[in-house]
């Protein structure tokens, strides 16, 4: 009886123990169902204002849109209830709008499990000047950027670290004593202004501001030092994206970031010149290899402002155009749902001419800030050249089917061949 006992606890055991299996199977089915369908529709939508935009996931979710503003057609039509659109996302649709402004599309999972909203952002018509050309870039920071605390050797030969644990990378300084400073110079005469007296730092560490006592270290007879390493400027050559009728541009496709700290510059002013291709490091497994530029900062050579530096490129206005572009006609913008996989070019003066080069589009990721167009290089030119793409490159245009599509922006480091770019409109909306 005791040994049936246990066969039959062993059994119902084995079956809960199934039951428990296939219950955990099928949640996390459906959550790995929930994520990639999820993942596979944009979380913002342009369209152009008065033209039909088209539109086909073919996944399982209903949408529903505000009846006011936006125009809906499908193959299937779309139903009208409580003053709401019911849209059949597995069905081919479109969407039109009379009216610029911002919508939203309410999505869940067959119908019943609410996913996400997708904001639809109706646009004007927009033509836009592809460059692909290298330009060079200077900034100043706005306050003196910290990148790294150490020792320093006071008057009496002993070691001190003044700023440790205290300051940290990525710190800006913004005011000494409560008086502002503007360049490292006015950084340096106030710490040697204070003899020795403890200095109260006026540091922005990310979004927050907050204030830090340091005692300075007497190096010197007339010089004191806090330990610390800063920068107030920076300088490099990129690639001028476009620019649009009225002279603003962007370029990149991501931000500014300092060498050191790698994080995004806090900028404050910048300027924009003409630069040159001086040379080629080519792309090899584990090495992206590089371009290096010429700038020459003389104001003759200026090109226009640096305004914003923007986790999607930097922007500012153009004070003349550029000659290599001066004489070619402008593109109109093409939106992510008119993107195909297939073959596309990208602009780039890498040779030292401005010239389109062949790539193939391989994946599309609908959610990416500025990872969303995956590409292979198939020009053999280019490839002979540089490897693919090299750092430098970042910025250069993306063209499909006549229009301006995205921007390179990252290099695979074990491939340079294949490489990463940012949807235009993402620049755009920045």
């Amino acid at each position: 009886m005791m040994k049936n006992s246990r066969g039959k606890k062993l059994a119902g055991f084995q079956k809960w123990v199934a039951c428990g299996s296939l219950v955990a199977g099928f949640c996390w089915g459906l959550f790995f169902l929930y994520d990639s369908v999820k993942n596979a529709i944009p979380d913002k939508i342009w369209i152009e204002r008065g033209k039909e935009e088209n539109f086909d996931f073919h996944l399982p979710i209903i949408g529903e849109v505000d009846e006011a503003g936006l125009e809906v057609f499908g193959n299937q039509s779309p139903k009208v209830e409580k003053d709401k659109i019911r849209l059949d996302l597995n069905e081919s649709f479109s969407l039109k709008s009379q009216e610029q402004g911002s919508y939203s599309i309410s999505c869940k999972l067959f119908g019943w499990i609410h996913m996400k909203e997708v904001a639809v952002e109706v646009v004007e018509k927009e033509q836009l000047m592809p460059c692909g050309i290298p330009v060079g870039i200077y900034v100043k920071t706005d306050g003196i950027l910290i990148i790294g605390t150490g020792t320093v050797t006071g008057i009496d030969g002993m070691s001190y670290e003044p700023a440790e644990n205290l300051a940290k990378s990525g710190d800006y300084v913004k005011t000494v004593n409560e008086e502002i400073i503007e360049n490292k110079e006015d950084l340096i005469e106030k710490i040697n202004q204070c003899q020795g007296e403890p200095v109260i730092l006026g540091i922005l560490r990310g979004e927050e501001y907050i204030q830090l006592k340091l005692q300075p270290v007497q190096t010197s007879e007339e010089e004191y030092k806090l330990g610390i390493w800063v920068r107030d400027d920076l300088a490099g050559v990129g690639t001028l994206t476009f620019f649009d009728e009225g002279g603003s541009y962007g370029a990149l496709g991501h931000p500014v970031s300092d060498l050191d700290t790698g994080a995004k510059v806090n900028l404050g002013e910048g300027i924009l010149y003409e630069a040159e291709v001086a040379g080629i490091t080519r792309g090899e497994k584990g090495n992206p290899g590089e371009i290096s530029g010429v700038i020459t900062y003389l104001e003759q050579y200026r090109l226009g402002t640096v305004e914003e530096n923007t986790d999607v490129g930097i922007y500012g206005n153009l004070e003349k155009i550029p000659e290599e572009v001066s004489q070619k006609e402008y593109y109109p913008i093409g939106l992510k749902q008119e993107i195909e996989e297939g073959e596309a070019a990208i602009i780039s003066t890498v040779s030292g001419e401005r010239r389109e080069y062949t790539i193939t589009i391989t994946d599309l990721d609908y959610n990416s800030e500025n990872k969303g167009i995956l590409f292979q290089v198939t020009d053999a030119e280019l490839l002979n050249l540089t490897g693919g793409i090299v750092q430098g490159m970042s910025g250069s245009p993306i063209i499909q089917n006549g229009k301006v599509i995205g921007a390179v922006t990252h290099v695979f480091v074990q491939d340079a061949s294949k490489g990463y770019g940012i949807f235009i409109e993402n620049m755009l909306g920045h």
